[in-house]
């Protein structure tokens, strides 16, 4: 297997939920702007959201992936099919007795998430019921995300990279369609989600049958393979969820600033998560069973080298997409947003979001590819005592960037990028000091050449971008073509000045376990 290939499928399909992602926060941005019905919304999707990619898409996959690596290669394929039986029918009970407590004491979530809510009671009746109609979202993603691990085990990225597109899909079809036939419309969104979930399961079925997976139900607590998977997923919650447990934390801390700073907020993250996701995500996916692989065949060597790889890739891909990120936020935000309800003033607020966000780029994605380095051998005390310590220094810095330094929402922002570039450095230290991982030879030279095209890049940026004010004052059609031209010049002046400096494709080709 070409790892490289595969991270190409896994990001064309993550580039085409992106794509799709951002049509679909255009068409809520227009249809509902930024304000009482929008932060209920954004409020009432992000706890159903974070346990999704805490319990199904974080610590599940984390846990699951090595054991089932390691099943498929030593034990063969009846008893790996009798561990995803058993796993499937115990995260199937599991997740559809959460889904049902979390639409129950929806209004007992919503007070404590999101506080600020209570002092206006039609916001915060608003935001329970949506709550209640997205809440099973985490069962249906629970076991995507089983059917996701599994598939990916067997190599087969393009189905789970493209699922998601399925829920934009669904989001954009509801807002431009079925709001008009809802009252309040903002419950057209809640449906999409609930709509969104079920799509993505069914498309998990054909794949799983074609390869002989198909779970069925067998329900036995005392297998060794589901205990040490649930031994393992319990700590595993915050060691690596511990980004999306900030941003629950910023909810609440955001609920107290002035309107709009939820949304805000939200529509920054989304412009972060496209690289965050085309690279961050992909390198994730196609890492960690390649990893698990090399770690039950006792390939220390390979493993390393590996990480190597990961590390070199995602600096390379990373560091220009953050600079570019804090270059064009009003660019971006205005040409992606700036319709309808959305207006300058919004513009402007997700710009400085933006830009704070931007700061910890790299440190997000690069904690996607150090975790699977612990995740892999099976390590999980490690990554929960860097969490711990992360996820303590970023409400420490929520409290003096918010109340000492009045950054407002934008502090938010600053300290979910600054607690990510310390984790991720962190996890690199522990990788380092256990001798997992060994850099190979040329890593001066590899940043100093990286150093130089981000300069070049930047100079490009900068002149083509022009004023802000720019942006928020031409045409939407002006914007989105100044802003291609801009983006596409960028690139080409980054991997250009690579190019002369002696990099190629054919340098970061590598071999899966």
């Amino acid at each position: 297997m070409n790892l490289l290939r595969a991270l190409a499928t896994v990001s064309g399909m993550t580039l085409l939920s992106r794509i799709l992602g951002f049509v679909r926060d255009f068409v809520i941005a227009r249809a509902f702007g930024a304000g009482i019905a929008t932060d209920a919304f954004f409020v009432a999707f992000r706890l159903p959201n974070l346990l999704r990619r805490m319990f199904a898409e974080g610590a599940f996959s984390q846990a699951f992936v090595p054991i089932l690596a390691e099943y498929k290669n030593r034990q063969g394929a009846e008893a790996t099919h009798t561990l995803v039986n058993r796993v499937a029918t115990l995260l199937g009970l599991i997740v559809a007795v959460v889904a049902a407590l979390g639409a129950l004491a929806a209004p007992l979530i919503i007070y404590l998430s999101a506080p600020g809510f209570s002092t206006d009671p039609g916001k915060f009746e608003l935001t329970v019921e949506l709550t209640r109609i997205t809440f099973p979202y985490i069962f249906f993603m629970s076991l995507v995300a089983l059917a996701g691990g599994v598939l990916n085990t067997w190599s087969r990225f393009a189905i789970p990279a493209f699922t998601p597109v399925l829920l934009n899909l669904s989001f954009i079809a509801m807002a431009l369609f079925a709001a008009p036939y809802f009252e309040p419309p903002v419950l057209a969104l809640a449906w999409a989600v609930f709509i969104g979930g079920v799509l993505q399961l069914l498309l998990q079925i054909r794949p799983l049958w074609k390869i002989g997976m198909m779970p069925r139900f067998d329900l036995n607590l005392s297998d060794p393979g589901v205990r040490r998977i649930m031994k393992l997923m319990a700590p595993a919650i915050l060691g690596v969820s511990v980004s999306q447990i900030s941003l629950l934390i910023n909810t609440i801390f955001a609920s107290f600033l002035a309107s709009g700073s939820v949304s805000w907020l939200y529509y920054a993250d989304r412009l972060m998560e496209f690289p965050a996701g085309l690279l961050g995500v992909a390198l994730g996916t196609i890492l960690l069973p390649s990893l698990s692989r090399l770690h039950a065949d006792d390939k220390a060597g390979e493993f390393s080298s590996l990480l190597d790889w990961g590390l070199r890739l995602t600096l390379m891909l990373t560091l220009p997409a953050a600079l570019g990120l804090a270059l064009l936020a009003v660019p971006l935000v205005a040409t992606l947003f700036n319709y309808g309800a959305f207006g300058a003033t919004d513009v402007m607020q997700t710009r400085s979001a933006l830009i704070a966000y931007s700061v910890g780029l790299a440190g997000l994605i690069l904690v996607k590819v150090l975790a699977p380095g612990f995740y892999a051998r099976q390590d999980i005390r490690t990554p929960v005592k860097i969490a711990l310590l992360t996820l303590l220094a970023t409400q420490l810095m929520n409290v003096l960037f918010v109340f000492v330094l009045p950054l407002r929402h934008a502090g938010l922002a600053l300290s979910i990028g600054l607690a990510s570039c310390l984790n991720a450095g962190l996890l690199y230290r522990g990788l380092r000091l256990r001798g997992v991982y060994l850099p190979q030879a040329g890593w001066t030279r590899f940043l100093l050449k990286l150093l130089a095209a981000l300069v070049v890049m930047a100079g490009v940026l900068w002149f083509g971008a022009g004023p802000d004010h720019l942006w928020v004052e031409i045409g939407g059609l002006a914007r989105g073509l100044r802003l291609t031209a801009v983006v596409g010049a960028g690139a080409l002046a980054y991997f250009l000045t690579l190019f002369v400096l002696g990099f190629r494709p054919r340098d970061f080709r590598r071999r899966g376990a």
